[in-house]
């Protein structure tokens, strides 16, 4: 066996050596400043960079604006117990990245491909992360074909024979760090593959330059080597592969339990692809490793990939590409994925595998990221037998429902998608994915499109996908083809036949493979909707008695349940939770209250329900789920529900399904030997009684609540528990796929409770409670008198149920969405909520994996809890109604509220009489509330002694660390944001009202506000009032404790904590919470509710109706005129808190803010004696993970940190645009543009905007830009900038013009037809939400994607081709003009708002002729000039969408004049 010496690796590129023949324009270690500084360099001077001929002296430090910068030539090709998902594990590691690849079509390797690969690699470096030493990246790599040249050359150097290319697997391994430990490693691999029957060649030392490497991927750098294996006993090429990965697996297992187990990684072992990959930026990859600056490295394809993680820990073995896949994006549903696959383990079986299925589990790992598991799932189906396409298909299925060209022409498509939603949830979230298996190359998008991806093809057989144009550079007369992938859509390259597929033929063929369509018609079937009830089934007492034991309030039935009953949608309240956490109360609380919603993460959009529903679907299958790895009809036999809230009547329909053969499960407690114990038992009992039916041949386990009577001792579990407790046993087991759980409960009514039944398992609810309280609510005398006097819509008894059930589905959509996930089935077992008050007892039976850093409850006081509501039911004082919990509304005798009317009234009296001693009673007051926050269990203790407060820092010092909370221009109204902002320009605090909208200079006079002073500024606004759903206030998010300790501690961990400022708010209403925030880390302090009372605010809690009596969050003007409020009370409550802030210090022995921040040590858990439990766990909250290297005040002083030399930069120090400027004159300059200079314009119109407002610049810069211009090219232009783009554009062309001129044009000679290319903007198509909330901008395109016009409010656009779906949602003003050359646009248009009509007012047909004209005119059009020649035959083919505000606009109005006309005499007449 040959072994190279590890001292190669470590050696410097030799002289001799073969380097990739780049212009070396910048210096070795050029990041993206210098980057930037070359090419800055080079336009100041005139110049191009060298030619290539000239510049083949190496890779070295290659910018990419350097390489992009080069005239495009191409040299010819040369010739068994299963545990669930841990949600700690899982958050750890997402990502959002930039990703590409290049591919010959005739399968031909070659040096130029992997070169080209690594220049666009460079070019995407503002795609991905970095670490805190400014040079470990988190993660860049590349994928290509085995270079069996390079390694020919090796073998022959170790005197080996030559490499067989048929039946030789190489691996690429990271092996540990350790000499020692590395040999181990070795020694176990190569024992494997031998004990396989595989023989070992010999192990490679991966050469690679070490001083390139950041000092935090050092520290963590593995030992890089090469295996080379040969797998004599198979000679199908498939067969390889399956053996390799059986091998790989069999790694995996036999060194699990070995210390330097997450040491050893095989980034690649294929006898086909090898992946080149490490914790490196992207322009480091091609110098780390020398293979990749040599000449003999070739291949017919490159995957390349920047990793940006969405968290701070990256890891070289989570570096992208994976082993199949390069993923931007995050997977949202990743915990649900991995539980079903675990599930999955015993069921999966093909032949191909011949009876070794058990050798290669599990299938998924919650310490890998999102991005592996969906890789190492994707493998799994390939290596079973499934194309690369089709596994893609499988996992991250399109928007297929109510798609029409799907349904019309490709209706064996719907048919694939509609077989295997039963099969396999998708993997749901925003994501580009760029795969290969060596023989196909390929990529596609999620179903909502939320990635970019662009494709182009060349002359001479090369194709190339990016997430950015302008990458690579590219001879614009050789390019063919060009288009960027919509929503759900895929293109394919086959490297063997040089077939490029677009989208819907790729997925023909795949779906063709097999007559799903005759499956689905033979074995599913669908549950029918059935009547609901038009009588009700208990009598009042009986409900009232129901209601009280299964822990309903009068405000969840008054504001919760009747509401939806009577308005078909959630109702909304006042923003702002200010009860105590469930677990701190002294009521009792469901099991729901424990848990909240956790939201989508910063890269990640939410989806919006409302008007892009069309990717969201409620649609969820029932019964058992059997072997994916094999097709066939029984797969598909299984109940289709459209949703999965059921009434009475569907349950019993699927009561009656006989192939699922149900069981009902009865899910109560017996306590008669007492409480201890009775409800863990009860669990075991109910667990074994699903394991048996489902064991017996059940598909559906229905847990219920439901009985003929209720009995005092046999109290019922809580649902939740039930149903995840269930869940995780049938998952432990190996049954998980065999059934489904439905929940007949009692204790469901709210969005949330419905969410988190769905999230820990359950596929439908039949809230049988919940109906029955909407039938009874609808018979009673009040409603009906209500209705009778027409002070409320009259509905029937069967339109209350189904409102009910609208608004709770519409309630789904909402959850599902704040999340970015678009499919229920995908959301059902995908446990994305926090816990905040159960102990680790509860956890690991019923909701294992789920994060609960405070622990909390035991099982047997989680019962007491549930007992507290059984006992309502049944005792001799039950109350004729049921008890006000006051967990919504303030009341006496209710649930403590932070904010209450006494404590505002003590504000309001300190701060308007600035009143020391008011300000004490104040802090008493707050002092001796109930338990409310986990800081109210710490207390401040320090071992100094106390000190003078004049040596404490000064008030005016700290209160430059408060800020007031985001609070939106319509939740409040205009007196109360100008008298906020004021108050905190005073102090030299940070106002976020208004969102941001601070004027800069003196404010306007403002007779409407007291108590201004000189030097005051202020705020605009328009809207409406705070207001949000009740299940959002109360369900989502979490306690800013352990947020703030959170990140405070990760920044540390990672050496970032200098880079960062944290501020955090929620709930501050003295200066104890300023100190308790900043012991925990934080430097800034935010004030919101609180800030509101101290300017007046009485704690009504109305905001959400627009009637607040003071005028504080109204926007009525007789109600504005009553606000009580000046900028001089906050300023005061500011200073009162600033002196406690430095009394306490004093007592501390501390000088200065500073000297705490950070400083857990100080914090010392209180003795408090709760009344649910005594197991909360403040460990969290009170470790450290050490200080930072500066002072808090440095952090918050250090300079703002730039983006390096930006192009705009450039453009303002032009001499002549700089006069232009300044003197208002006219000038005219062009500029060379890359992908990597974003934001372009946006500079110049703020320095324009800043000297002459938004439209008083009487100049014209009139600037021409070519090449490939970044994201938000053109952004916030102003009047009087008139810019022209010649070649291509990124995302977000045009983002919040405020006036101007923008015009994009192809270059010249193409060799393509510019109107088909996915050129962004004016001649070509445009992506997906072109226009999205236009208000006032022109534009003329010829295509978009979906979602074209959506939330637009005025303008004007015209499409002159094709447009995707879901044309003018939200759409409220402004028209469109769309051209429909075959009749395929009707379906396509969200009618709800707009009409469509043809174009046949003389006013709106001159307006759509003049856009065209100018159109032709800028951009020289060929498909406009067509147009206005035909002008005749064209115009009928226009649809003008017209929204109700523009219907008698002379444009829509065909008779106008008439209507104007008797307007007039109608007026005339009432005179």
């Amino acid at each position: 066996m040959a072994t190279l010496p590890r001292a190669a690796a470590a050696a410097a590129p030799s002289p001799a050596a073969a380097l990739l023949p780049l212009p070396r324009a910048a210096p070795l270690l050029a990041g993206r400043a210098a980057a930037r500084s070359a090419a800055r360099r080079l336009r100041a001077r005139g110049t191009r960079a060298p030619p290539l001929a000239a510049a083949r002296r190496g890779w070295g430090g290659v910018s990419p604006r350097a390489v992009l910068d080069l005239p495009r030539r191409r040299e010819a090709a040369e010739k068994p117990a299963q545990k669930a998902a841990d949600l700690n594990e899982i958050l750890s590691e997402r990502g959002a990245c930039g990703v590409g690849f290049v591919a010959n079509l005739k399968n031909e390797p070659s040096f130029n491909i992997v070169r080209d690969a690594l220049v666009a690699l460079g070019c995407m470096e503002h795609r991905g992360g970095c670490g805190a030493d400014n040079d470990s990246g988190d993660g860049s790599g590349l994928m290509s074909g085995i270079p069996w040249d390079l390694f020919n050359d090796w073998a022959k150097k170790q005197g080996l024979a030559p490499l067989d290319r048929t039946n030789t697997g190489v691996g690429m391994v990271f092996l540990p760090q350790d000499e020692n430990s590395m040999e181990e490693a070795k020694a176990v691999v190569a024992k494997v593959f031998t004990d396989e029957g595989l023989e070992v060649l010999g192990w490679r030392t991966v050469p690679f330059n070490v001083s390139v490497v950041g000092r935090y991927a050092k520290e963590t750098m593995p030992n890089i080597q090469q295996i080379f294996v040969k797998v004599a006993k198979e000679d199908n090429a498939d067969d390889i592969e399956r053996e390799l990965y059986i091998c790989r697996k069999l790694i995996e297992r036999a060194t699990k339990s070995a210390s330097w187990a997450d040491e050893l990684y095989f980034c690649s072992l294929s006898s086909r692809t090898i992946v080149y990959k490490g914790m490196l930026r992207s322009e480091i990859l091609g110098q780390f490793y020398l293979d990749l600056q040599n000449e003999l490295y070739k291949s017919p394809f490159a995957i390349y990939h920047r990793r940006y993680s969405t968290n701070t820990s990256p890891r070289w073995p989570l570096a992208q590409p994976m082993r199949l896949l390069g993923h931007n994006g995050e997977i949202n549903t990743i915990q649900g994925n991995l539980n079903w696959m675990r599930s999955r383990e015993a069921t999966l079986q093909s032949p191909v595998w011949r009876g070794r299925e058990h050798e290669i589990r599990p299938f998924g790992d919650p310490k890998a990221s999102d991005s592996a598991n969906l890789d190492s799932t994707a493998e799994l189906l390939l290596r079973s037998g499934r194309s690369p396409a089709e596994a893609m298909m499988i996992l991250v299925p399109e928007a297929y429902k109510n798609h029409p060209t799907l349904s019309i022409k490709y209706p064996e498509v719907i048919d694939f998608y509609d077989y295997y939603k039963g099969q396999m949830e998708a993997w749901d979230g925003p994501a580009l994915l760029l795969f290969s298996d060596g023989r196909t190359v390929g990529a596609c998008l999620d179903r909502n499109g939320l990635r970019p991806a662009r494709y182009w093809r060349t002359s001479d057989d090369f194709v190339y996908v990016a997430s950015e144009v302008g990458v690579i550079p590219m001879d614009e007369s050789k390019v063919v083809m060009k288009g960027r992938l919509g929503p759900g859509m895929m293109i394919t390259v086959d490297l063997q036949t040089g077939q490029v597929l677009e989208n819907t033929e790729v997925k023909k063929s795949v779906a063709s493979a097999n007559p799903y369509g005759s499956w689905l018609q033979q074995s599913t079937r669908s549950i029918k909707p059935v009547n609901f009830q038009s009588s009700v089934a208990m009598d009042n007492e009986t409900v009232l008695r129901h209601q009280q034991a299964f822990g309903y309030s009068s405000e969840d039935v008054q504001m919760v349940i009747e509401t939806m009953a009577s308005q078909g949608k959630e109702p909304t309240f006042c923003m702002g939770d200010d009860i105590p956490l469930a677990v701190l109360s002294q009521k009792p609380h469901m099991l729901f209250d424990y848990f909240k919603q956790r939201f989508a993460q910063v890269t990640n959009p939410a989806i919006d329900p409302l008007r892009e529903g069309l990717v969201m679907s409620l649609e969820v299958n029932i019964g058992k789920r059997r072997n994916i790895l094999e097709v066939g009809p029984e797969n598909a036999d299984q109940v289709t529900l459209s949703s999965p809230v059921l009434n009475e009547g569907e349950l019993e329909s699927l009561l009656n399904d006989s192939k699922l053969k149900p069981k009902v499960l009865s899910t109560y407690f017996d306590i008669r030997k007492g409480l201890d114990g009775s409800l863990d038992k009860a669990i075991k009992v109910l667990c074994d009684e699903a394991d048996a039916a489902v064991r017996n041949g059940s598909q559906l386990l229905v847990l219920s609540d439901r009985s003929e009577a209720l009995e005092p001792t046999r109290p019922a579990i809580p649902i939740l528990l039930a149903v995840g407790a269930i869940h995780q046993h049938l998952i432990q087991n190996g049954l998980r796929m065999s059934a489904s759980i439905v929940a007949d409960t009692a204790q469901c009514f709210s969005t949330h409770q419905f969410a988190c039944l769905i999230g820990y398992g359950a596929s439908a609810i039949c809230p049988y409670l919940a109906l029955e309280t909407c039938r009874q609510w609808r018979l009673s005398n009040k409603t009906v008198n209500l209705m009778r006097n027409g002070k409320m819509p009259t509905v029937t008894i069967e339109q209350a149920q189904r409102n009910f059930i609208k608004a709770v589905k519409s309630g789904l959509l909402k959850i599902l969405s704040k999340m970015g996930i678009s499919l229920l089935s995908s959301y059902c077992g995908a446990q994305i909520f926090e816990i905040y008050g159960l102990g680790q007892e509860v956890v690991d039976l019923a909701f294992c994996g789920s994060v609960s850093k405070i622990g909390g409850l035991t099982l047997d006081e989680l019962g007491r809890e549930t007992l507290s509501f059984w006992v309502k039911a049944f005792s001799e004082d039950t109350a004729k109604r049921l008890e006000n919990f006051g967990f919504i509304q303030s009341r006496p005798g209710g649930e403590y509220h932070a904010n209450n009317p006494e404590m505002s009234k003590l504000l309001h009296k300190a701060v308007r009489e600035k009143s020391d001693n008011a300000y004490t009673v104040y802090q008493q007051h707050l002092a001796s509330r109930p338990v409310n926050v986990l800081r109210d269990l710490l207390e401040l203790k320090s071992d100094r002694a106390p000190i003078p407060i004049g040596k404490v820092e000064p008030a005016t010092s700290i209160v430059e660390r408060f800020c007031t909370g985001g609070m939106s221009l319509g939740a409040i109204s205009r007196e109360t944001h100008e008298a906020i902002a004021i108050a905190m320009n005073r102090i030299g605090g940070k106002s976020n009202s208004g969102e941001g909208d601070v004027e800069d200079g003196y404010s306007p006079t403002l007779p409407h506000l007291k108590g201004l002073q000189n030097g005051d500024t202020a705020t605009s606004h328009d809207g409406g009032t705070g207001a949000s759903p009740i299940s959002s206030i109360k369900h989502a998010g979490g306690p800013w404790e352990l947020g703030l300790s959170e990140t405070h501690q990760t920044l540390i961990q990672n050496g970032l904590r200098e880079r960062v400022v944290l501020r955090v708010d929620g709930g501050f209403r003295s200066g104890l919470d300023v100190l308790m925030a900043a012991a925990m880390g934080a430097d800034e302090y935010g004030f919101g509710s609180v800030a509101m009372i101290a300017t007046g605010c009485v704690m009504a809690r109305i905001c959400h109706t627009n009637n607040c009596p003071v005028g504080v969050a109204s926007q009525r003007e007789e109600l504005r005129a009553r606000f009580p409020g000046v900028p001089g009370d906050l300023v005061n409550y500011f200073l009162f808190v600033a002196e406690e802030v430095r009394a306490t210090l004093a007592q501390l022995g501390f000088e200065k803010l500073d000297d705490i921040i950070g400083r857990t040590d100080i914090l010392k858990a209180k003795h408090v004696s709760l009344a649910k439990t005594q197991h909360i766990d403040l460990k969290y909250l009170l470790s450290s993970a050490g200080l930072p290297k500066w002072s808090s005040s440095q952090i918050r002083s250090q300079d703002v940190h730039s983006n390096g030399p930006v192009l705009d930069e450039t453009i303002l120090a032009d001499p002549d645009i700089s006069d232009a400027i300044e003197n208002e004159k006219e000038v005219s300059k062009t500029f060379q543009i890359y992908n990597v200079d974003r934001a372009v314009c946006g500079r110049v119109a703020g320095v324009i905007a800043k000297k002459y407002g938004d439209t008083g610049f009487a100049g014209q810069l009139n600037i021409t830009f070519t090449g490939s211009a970044g994201q938000s090219f053109g952004c916030f232009l102003t009047p009087g900038m008139n810019i022209r783009l010649v070649g291509e554009a990124n995302d977000y062309v045009g983002k919040g013009m405020a006036g101007g001129e923008l015009v994009v044009v192809p270059v010249e000679k193409t060799g393509f037809v510019p109107e088909d290319a996915a050129i962004v903007f004016v001649r070509g198509k445009t992506g997906e939400r072109f226009a999205v909330r236009n208000s006032l901008g022109q534009a003329v395109v010829e295509g978009t994607g979906d979602h074209c016009c959506e939330y637009m409010t005025g303008g004007c656009v015209v499409v002159l081709g094709k447009v995707g779906r879901n044309v003018a949602a939200g759409m409220t003003g402004g028209l469109a003009y769309i051209l429909d050359e075959d009749d395929t646009l009707v379906p396509k248009v969200n009618k709800e708002i707009v009409k469509m009509q043809r174009v046949n007012a003389p006013a709106g047909q001159m307006q759509l002729k003049g856009l065209i004209e100018a159109y032709v005119e800028k951009t020289g059009s060929e498909k406009g000039a067509t147009i206005l020649r035909e002008w005749e035959a064209y115009l009928p083919l226009f649809w003008q969408l017209v929204p109700p505000s523009e219907e008698d606009s002379p444009e829509a109005c065909a008779e106008f004049e008439r209507v104007l006309a008797k307007q007039a005499t109608t007026v005339q007449s009432a005179k």
